[in-house]
């Protein structure tokens, strides 16, 4: 099976989740989200085909990450392909987050008429759902770019059959970067203290 890709595998992410992770850029989104950080990933006809035996074979090879993450473009709009990464990625025990600009609510009602979302949905450890909104965007989140985003233990809200957010990335991160005091008189070094 082939896959539709924006780009090559990339390594050693830091922003696409927790940890260093692969980052798996599908190609082809529907939502237009205006101020999208990846507009290249909309069209359906960009990118390229990569074939998915090649992926896996790349997955199982790669040292230093702490798990592959599904972005695009939209990885729901490849469902078919993406599960099948995706559980190769499960029967590794490697981690899984995916970005959707779908929320969990509507991804949970589009799987009664296509059970391969809920099936993607069972692979994957962490979902990043909804869609970017640039009048809501807040540089200070963790792993979501605008406050309507919300990042989804996915195995809790299949079992809740709800949303079930991720405590430590509810709210902003608890600390703040900021010079509360600079200090140029020591010897000419520079001393910060962070608030």
């Amino acid at each position: 099976m082939n896959i539709r890709l924006a780009d090559n595998l990339q390594v050693d992410s830091i922003v696409d989740g927790e940890g260093i992770r692969t980052v798996l850029w599908t190609q082809g989104c529907k939502h237009n989200c205006a101020g999208c950080h990846n507009p290249g990933a909309h069209s359906f006809d960009g990118g390229f085909s990569a074939d998915i035996d090649d992926i896996k074979r790349e997955l199982l090879h790669l040292e230093g990450q702490d798990g592959i993450t599904l972005s695009g473009g939209d990885p729901f709009f490849q469902v078919e392909a993406c599960l099948e990464v995706a559980e190769f990625c499960r029967n590794h025990s490697i981690n899984v987050w995916c970005y959707t600009g779908f929320t969990f609510e509507e991804l949970f009602k589009m799987s009664k008429s296509n059970s391969q979302i809920l099936e993607l949905l069972n692979c994957i450890n962490v979902l990043v759902d909804g869609k970017f909104v640039e009048r809501q965007r807040d540089w200070s989140l963790l792993f979501r770019g605008s406050k309507n985003q919300r990042v989804l233990d996915v195995k809790e809200s299949l079992r809740q059959r709800k949303a079930v957010q991720v405590d430590k990335y509810k709210e902003k991160p608890l600390y703040k970067y900021g010079m509360e005091q600079l200090d140029v008189t020591d010897f000419g070094k520079v001393q910060y203290m962070f608030i």
